[in-house]
């Protein structure tokens, strides 16, 4: 019924593109928008998602992984942080654009397959509350909250809490990490809905991973028995700063 129902909304109301005018062919972006979007495939690192030029038999983990493991126990991205990318991620984050999370959530749920079916809850990565106030929406909360009813897990979305609004904003690698210590915590009334838990961190963006380690620390004290990360993009230069 909700299948006849969606289509006979489209009929009515077809889709429009998010990145043109005109009716929409397929999920929702032009056939040059699709072009333009550098989705990532395997061979990627197993620990931080970064793309690999050829397959690694170093235990599927690139040599920064290797030489400092992450708090997290994997991560995937959907794409790669670039010109493509970022209009639409910037869309979503500013300019009011909340339809783009259905969009982008299906692409955390084609990168993340893995992670996803080896977990059990999908939490957001929680604003600093001056920006929640401002945006009036969490753009991460926008796409965990589909992508867990898709995946049939639970959604947790206030697991985790902002302890520190410090920005990551224009920071360098070292900065950005030196902000996300102690940035996050779980308070000790969601203690049992983590748990034991295999939790999927789900955020837009992922650049030195500073953020992504904080919160896999904060739910790892908290009792998860693993953390896994999902984001949208990610960075390739560890020093270049995303919005």
């Amino acid at each position: 019924m909700r299948a006849a129902g969606r289509s006979l909304r489209d009929l009515v109301l077809p889709p429009r593109l998010h990145d043109g005018h005109g009716p929409a062919q397929s999920q929702g972006l032009s056939a040059e928008g699709w072009a333009r979007i550098h989705f990532l495939e395997d061979p990627v690192c197993d620990g931080c998602g970064a793309p690999f030029a050829y397959a690694s038999d170093l235990n599927g983990r690139c040599a920064a992984c290797l030489a400092r493991p992450r708090a997290f126990d994997r991560a995937r991205a959907a794409c790669l942080y670039d010109e493509a990318s970022r209009d639409l991620i910037l869309q979503l984050k500013h300019a009011d654009r909340t339809e783009l999370a259905g969009l982008l959530c299906l692409w955390l749920g084609r990168a993340g397959a893995a992670l996803l079916a080896d977990a059990d809850a999908v939490v957001p990565v929680p604003l600093a509350r001056w920006k929640l106030f401002r945006r009036r929406y969490n753009q991460a909360a926008e796409m965990a909250r589909p992508l867990a009813r898709r995946a049939r897990l639970a959604y947790l979305p206030d697991a985790l809490v902002r302890l520190k609004d410090d920005t990551q904003a224009g920071k360098s690698a070292s900065g950005r990490r030196r902000a996300a210590q102690g940035a996050f915590g779980v308070a000790a009334s969601k203690r049992s809905q983590v748990e034991g838990r295999r939790i999927v961190v789900v955020d837009d963006v992922m650049t030195t991973g500073a953020t992504a380690e904080a919160c896999a620390r904060a739910l790892k004290r908290a009792g998860a028995a693993a953390v896994h990360v999902l984001v949208v993009a990610r960075v390739m230069e560890a020093d270049v700063a995303a919005p």
